[in-house]
């Protein structure tokens, strides 16, 4: 190292590996999952089968997908000692703790913990998958006071996931809207999360392990937590259900435009990879309105509305894709707290994903640094 080593903060700009999972379409704006845009991916595709397009790198035969699904399906139920564990957690922990610890406790009770083989591998992967909704669920309710709901192995995943939440098998607006916010949200290449979850792996640690190190990079701002940020803003400025679009608009587009004078940072707004908006965005922005409708809600897309087109004029930064999310689980009835571990529920496809990809070719991630503190010294005098 020398005076002259070029330091990349956030390793930004730095091409660490290969994937063949994902990548943004610069020409088009496009995340594409193993080529197929999302957008088409979440309209026309059950989150269950974009799970098996990342594991497997295409979409899956009817009878993959019968065999699977049915495996996976066979996995919802939470056992005694993991619902004693949740139990034992205090109900004012974040939400993210309670997943962490459960993923933790799930590799600690998984025999085949050990076990690296491709095929082990991607069981404890649709393991994970399937559980974790029942482990949000549960928790969710327990801080209400409300008893748990079993899972139904004859619903679908999202319908699984609201029933289990509410209490009622969705109307298929919801269903559609959830099902494509976890498409959305499931992949999106090397982020920090994904990348702990590698570095885990690249050591040769276990499937859990790098699954709970990604959840605890999920958990921060910067990263997952923005769509709980999101809805802090909205609560700020208060909601009004009998304001007129308008009227929340001028409201929303006031707070933020004193916000950005007191320089503030909004959550929601802009993104490293997307020059030209995130290609996600219009799709989720749609199913909010949607959901918008279907709850009679117009004040909410007034400060949607506001709060954006605020943004855009003073900085030209663009919302990214938590920015209607937030607000779509909000309406859906989903806790503030909640959001992020629905993204963990997403994510972890993507997330086991590229530690099978790592796995199959592996190299101990160990990046250098350069030294900048004292110089060599003694304590003997």
């Amino acid at each position: 190292m020398t005076e002259n080593t070029e330091i990349k903060k956030g390793l930004a700009g730095v091409v660490a590996d290969y994937t063949a999972i994902s990548k943004v379409n610069a020409e088009t704006n496009s995340l594409l999952y193993r080529g197929y845009p999302v957008q088409e991916l979440a309209t026309s595709v059950k989150f269950e089968e974009v799970a098996l397009l990342l594991w497997d790198g295409e979409l899956p035969t009817a009878e993959r997908k019968a065999e699977h699904v049915a495996y996976g399906r066979a996995h919802r139920t939470l056992t005694p000692a993991l619902k004693a564990v949740i139990d034992a957690l205090p109900t004012d922990c974040h939400p993210m703790d309670v997943v962490r610890t459960a993923v933790s406790l799930l590799g600690a009770m998984d025999p085949m913990s050990e076990d690296n083989s491709p095929e082990t591998e991607l069981k404890k992967a649709w393991e994970l998958f399937a559980v974790l909704p029942s482990v949000v669920c549960y928790d969710q309710r327990r801080r209400h006071g409300l008893e748990p709901i079993a899972p139904r192995d004859d619903l679908d995943y999202s319908e699984n996931f609201l029933y289990m939440a509410f209490g009622e098998v969705p109307p298929a607006p919801v269903r559609d809207a959830f099902n494509a916010s976890m498409v959305l949200y499931a992949e999106h290449s090397f982020n920090a999360s994904t990348f702990t979850a590698r570095a885990i792996t690249s050591t040769l640690s276990d499937l859990h392990s790098a699954v709970t190190g990604a959840i605890g990079a999920l958990k921060g701002p910067l990263h997952g937590g923005a769509n709980e940020a999101v809805m802090h803003t909205f609560d700020e400025i208060g909601f009004d259900e009998n304001e007129t679009e308008e009227q929340a608009k001028a409201r929303a587009k006031a707070w933020m435009e004193a916000a950005l004078a007191e320089k503030k940072k909004i959550m929601g707004f802009g993104h490293r990879v997307y020059k030209n908006g995130d290609s996600r965005v219009p799709t989720m922005q749609d199913y909010f309105f949607k959901m918008v409708e279907h709850y009679g809600r117009h004040d909410m897309v007034g400060l949607y509305r506001g709060l954006a087109e605020a943004m855009d004029e003073a900085k030209s930064i663009k919302p990214n894709l938590d920015y209607p999310a937030g607000p779509t689980y909000h309406l859906m009835g989903f806790d503030t707290p909640t959001f992020t571990p629905i993204f963990v529920c997403a994510r972890v496809a993507g997330w086991t994903a590229h530690i099978l990809e790592q796995r199959a070719n592996n190299s101990l991630i160990r990046p250098l640094s350069a030294y900048n503190g004292e110089a060599e010294r003694s304590v003997i005098q």
